[in-house]
């Protein structure tokens, strides 16, 4: 994972010139992306820099890098994994090759392809391609949305850059908070893209390409999810699972290719399991894993990572996080994700890329998108029950089915039926509302909003899921409501949340690049082909994975019930744990300072916190919600 930025002129009339030193100073913001070498290149139309993390091509592939002819250039965050098939296939094409890098692949396909060389690549990226000779800039962003790319028009000028903190430099009137952005962060825990918690800074949004010619900006979506019941496979269901167990193979075996070694996060779940052991079986590399471990119960894995490890004899090192951790690598971690978030669980996954990097790795395979991809969180299964309950919206049986989901869930003795549909019977009577499935867990998450400042309510136009339905395609509605529900969730959490302020960001912190297979495109292509009987069957999540890979795994890994991956979040920013330097972030006086809170009933949440008595999830999330935005406001602004 590497890091890039730099600065177009985008405006004939402007007067601003692109000066080295700022390039300079865009690229040491974002060294722990790139802490191996590092490059700029500056005319009077465009600046590049970068800040390169070394895996393939050790001894060349330095970049800007250049057509021979120089009037195309580059610079490029991530991996193209089938590089290999591609340059072989330029070559016979007539392209001669200078170095064995997988970047040089992007030029020569441009040459060949113009702006439809994105089509053939396989990987995750973000591109940053000047063609001086057509007068055409492109800012392009991987299918799924695994590497960032943001960027902010200022005097004439476009300037972009992997995180927004390496944009501040060429900022002539630095960042400002955006309180719409807070607003949806409040309700989806991530901003609705393109939107950042900054105002006037957005993002590439995953599977979308910026061109710029003639001083005109346009963008198009060059790839998206896409489901069609017309297009479902026919084929059987053991067919289908074999299918999927060779593509995932070989969607292992690609993100194997590098010149450094290749670990893997193992955390004891089915996504984590397959992958290693498809390295195992596969990869013909040392199986090298890594791991969390929590003093909590609760929250640990220990006993299934321990059985496969045992099961595979991988060679594995793991990390014991306590409680106390937590706040002490909060602040470190929000400078890392650069926006708000609602739950702690970014801060163990920036410690263990730490222990990662202290092994002398660089890069990691991990099972994020499985679930996405494949049919396997609760969301899916909840939404599935309450589709079937809202048939019969006043059965006191239907919603217990509801218990099936969540066997750790502490239930009243009497009365089941009416605390379900407390918590999961929003929006019941409305079966065909798009967001059907998620609108429960938006709803709840809203209830943080409560300690807003009066300001600030009476500022918000309260339509987060207004802005929410306008990025939404208009297919959706024709979707099934189980792939509808994908849809939904890979475009909000995954994207916004799960691969960046929980995944890149804090594998980057520690110079660690990861890879997903389970999101290799062709994976999604193919599983979005799938009928939703066959992912989840009954309630069996993730059913075809299972049978595609029950024969490498042991039983008590394929039979054991879903636990999300979680952080200590109330305990962890409470009592003596939180201490000073955060506690006064989230003191009446600072509150009041920054206007978005109300001091009175923060002061009072935190009295209830410290007491000892649990929070409700809409308050542990608006806590941890508060502070974070607090500390966003004292690092950026």
């Amino acid at each position: 994972m590497c890091g890039i930025a730099g600065i177009i002129r985008t405006s004939p009339n402007s007067t601003n010139s692109i000066a080295k030193s700022i390039l300079g100073e865009m690229a040491d913001q974002i060294i722990h992306r790139g802490p191996d070498e590092s490059g700029i290149y500056c005319d009077e139309i465009v600046g590049f820099s970068h800040r390169r993390l070394s895996i393939i091509d050790l001894s060349s592939g330095q970049q800007p890098m250049f057509s021979p002819s120089r009037d195309i250039s580059l610079v490029f965050n991530g991996e193209i994994f089938n590089y290999i098939e591609l340059r072989d296939d330029l070559i016979k094409k007539g392209h001669q090759f200078i170095t064995q890098s997988d970047t040089e692949v992007i030029i020569h396909l441009y040459q060949e392809y113009g702006l439809d060389f994105v089509q053939y690549l396989n990987g995750q990226f973000a591109i940053a391609l000047w063609d001086s000779r057509q007068k055409r800039f492109v800012l392009v962003r991987d299918r799924v949305g695994i590497c960032p790319l943001y960027y902010t028009n200022e005097n004439g000028q476009l300037i972009f850059a992997s995180e927004i903190k390496a944009l501040k430099p060429a900022l002539a009137n630095g960042l400002t908070l955006c309180k719409e952005t807070l607003d949806q962060i409040f309700t989806f825990w991530a901003p609705v893209s393109p939107n950042t918690i900054f105002e006037n800074v957005f993002e590439v949004s995953p599977g979308q390409m910026l061109v710029i010619e003639n001083g005109q900006l346009n963008s198009h979506k060059y790839w998206d999810w896409q489901f069609s019941q017309d297009d479902y496979l026919q084929s059987s269901e053991s067919q289908q699972a074999e299918e999927l167990h060779d593509l995932l193979i070989d969607a292992t075996k690609i993100r194997l290719r590098a010149d450094v070694p290749v670990g893997a996060y193992l955390s004891g779940g089915l996504d984590s399991s397959v992958l290693v052991a498809m390295i195992h079986h596969y990869g013909g590399v040392p199986l090298r894993t890594f791991s969390l471990n929590f003093s909590e119960a609760g929250f640990d894995e220990k006993s299934y990572q321990s059985s496969l490890i045992q099961h595979l004899q991988a060679d594995h090192s793991h990390l014991m996080v306590k409680t106390e951790d937590i706040a002490q690598n909060f602040k470190q971690t929000i400078y890392q994700t650069e926006t708000p978030i609602l739950r702690t669980a970014p801060v163990p996954m920036g410690m263990l890329s730490s222990l990662v990097r202290q092994n002398d790795f660089k890069v990691v395979l991990t099972g994020e998108g499985a679930d996405e991809v494949l049919g396997g969180y609760d969301i899916f299964k909840e939404a599935k029950v309450r589709q079937f309950w809202a048939v019969n919206a006043n059965s006191s049986f239907r919603p217990l089915l509801l218990k099936k989901l969540y066997p750790y869930l502490t239930l009243p003795d009497s009365g089941q039926g009416t605390y379900l549909k407390r918590f999961f019977g929003e929006a019941l009577e409305q079966p065909d509302d798009i967001c059907f499935s998620h609108l429960p867990r938006w709803t709840t998450t809203a209830k943080a909003k409560r300690f807003y400042s009066q300001e600030l309510s009476a500022e918000l136009s309260g339509k987060s899921k207004d802005v929410m339905l306008r990025s939404l395609p208009e297919a959706l509605k024709q979707m099934h409501p189980f792939n509808r529900a994908q849809y939904i969730e890979s475009k909000s959490l995954m994207a916004g949340y799960l691969l960046t302020s929980q995944g890149d960001r804090m594998l980057a912190k520690n110079s660690v690049e990861g890879r997903f297979p389970f999101l290799d495109h062709r994976v999604i292509e193919f599983a979005n082909k799938i009928p939703p009987k066959y992912k989840m069957k009954g309630l069996n999540e993730k059913n075809l994975l299972k049978k595609a890979m029950a024969k490498y795994l042991p039983a008590e890994i394929i039979d054991r019930h879903k636990q999300p991956y979680r952080a200590p979040d109330m305990k962890a920013m409470t009592g003596d744990y939180l201490g000073e330097e955060l506690r006064h972030h989230l003191s009446v006086s600072e509150i009041e300072k920054n206007g978005l809170f109300d001091g009175s009933k923060v002061k009072f949440l935190m009295k209830k916190a410290d007491s000892g008595k649990a929070l409700s999830i809409p308050e542990s999330q608006a806590l941890v919600g508060i502070l974070s935005t607090q500390v966003i406001i004292d690092q950026f602004i």
